[in-house]
């Protein structure tokens, strides 16, 4: 017996979806929820206008419920200009085939797994892919190491429990469930660190596309839309591994470091102004320099050597992604917003970078010594810079 998946019921409660799945909905401004403006809106409500622009415009085969072809989906991601003049902002720069790939992925009977090291856009590649094809990018499970096989399957609403027994009432809906019950798509953010049996759960919903109740002899199958996007990465210390079983399910596409300084420091920039429009921080031309700095220091240090192939620096135990370089110039920002001009500094960043080299004390600071003695004091331009970076690390 199949049996149908009220939302209702859900631990999570969903936003009211409008006819479109992309307008927030009615009397609400995007990114607030009753009338108050949130930090962070889903990508559904931030990208309303232009993901409503684009449906309109997209006459090219979709899916069962997709909101937007696969052609419109990439589009939204990587950017681009409607017929009509309508800009469409680029959420990912990288290849074109990554995201080609993956959006494929999402129209097949296949899993995505989206796999980097940290840093690399994964949950964020994940989020709007998920607004893109649904229209609802609520549906996620995080991923930790207590995460419970309930929160993959389903759980029980324990007073109903015990007052009438095991009955459609009773039964909480996981994500995953729902998705499956309503043709959407199901995020589960990193994987590999949520316990291998608890893993496996999801053997049997992405190859039979079926959830067994056992309890009330019933099942969910999976309505046609039904898709899920996993992320994971193999650099952070006690992460379980996929079994063979379950890779299997999944066409894993792996999201690269930017191949370039100057893409590199495009995403930073990008990043940094539309988190600071949220948190009302000044954005503006006059922080490129310090962007660029920041993003030339991370890559010589992650990569080993001197942009100019030059000299060879050791690197640190740390990652010092694109979103640490993010959080270190937005967090400079703050303090030139509240403590300076406004205008961001090297004095601003300085302790910002510190603080993302050097993880491990002892090893660490001697490697950033070394680099701000070999390359950074000797760098033209850089000696403003230098010398912030000497006070914060006295």
């Amino acid at each position: 017996m199949t049996v149908s998946v009220d939302s209702t019921t859900s631990a999570t409660a969903r936003r009211p979806a409008p006819a479109t799945g992309f307008a927030p909905a009615t009397g609400s401004a995007p990114g607030s929820t009753d009338g108050a403006q949130v930090l962070r809106p889903h990508a559904e409500d931030a990208f309303a206008a232009e993901l409503t622009a684009l449906a309109a415009q997209d006459d090219r085969p979709r899916p069962r419920r997709w909101k937007l072809s696969p052609w419109a989906v990439a589009t939204y991601l990587l950017g681009g200009t409607l017929p009509d003049g309508t800009v469409i902002t680029p959420k990912y720069v990288g290849p074109r085939r990554i995201v080609e790939v993956a959006v494929t992925t999402l129209a097949t009977d296949r899993a995505l797994l989206l796999l980097g090291v940290p840093g690399t856009a994964k949950t964020w590649v994940s989020e709007h892919l998920a607004a893109a094809v649904s229209g609802d990018s609520t549906l996620l499970v995080q991923g930790t190491a207590g995460t419970p096989e309930e929160a993959i399957r389903y759980g029980w609403n324990y007073a109903q429990l015990l007052a009438h027994g095991p009955s459609r009432d009773a039964l909480v809906p996981s994500p995953v469930m729902r998705a499956m019950a309503e043709g959407m798509t199901a995020r589960v953010e990193e994987l590999t660190r949520i316990p291998a049996d608890v893993q496996d759960t999801l053997i049997t919903i992405l190859s039979e596309k079926t959830l067994p109740i056992p309890e009330l002899g019933q099942e969910v199958q999976a309505v046609g839309g039904f898709s899920l996007i996993a992320t994971a990465n193999d650099r952070d210390r006690g992460v379980n591994d996929l079994s063979s079983a379950l890779r299997r399910r999944f066409n894993t596409v792996v999201l690269p470091l930017p191949e370039s300084a100057e893409a590199e420091v495009d995403i930073v920039s990008r990043r940094v102004d539309q988190i600071g429009r949220s948190l009302d921080l000044p954005t503006g031309p006059e922080g490129i320099d310090e962007i660029r700095r920041v993003v030339t220091v991370f890559r010589e240090l992650r990569d080993g050597v001197t942009a100019d192939g030059r000299t060879k620096v050791k690197s640190p135990s740390g990652t010092l992604s694109t979103a640490e370089a993010i959080s270190v110039v937005t967090n400079g920002l703050a303090l030139a917003a509240h403590f300076g001009d406004g205008v961001l500094r090297p004095g601003d960043v300085a302790a910002g970078i510190l603080g993302a080299v050097v993880r491990d004390p002892a090893a660490d600071r001697v490697i950033w010594q070394e680099y701000l003695e070999t390359v950074v004091r000797e760098r033209d331009g850089w000696k403003d810079f230098y010398r912030a970076c000497r006070e914060v690390s006295a």
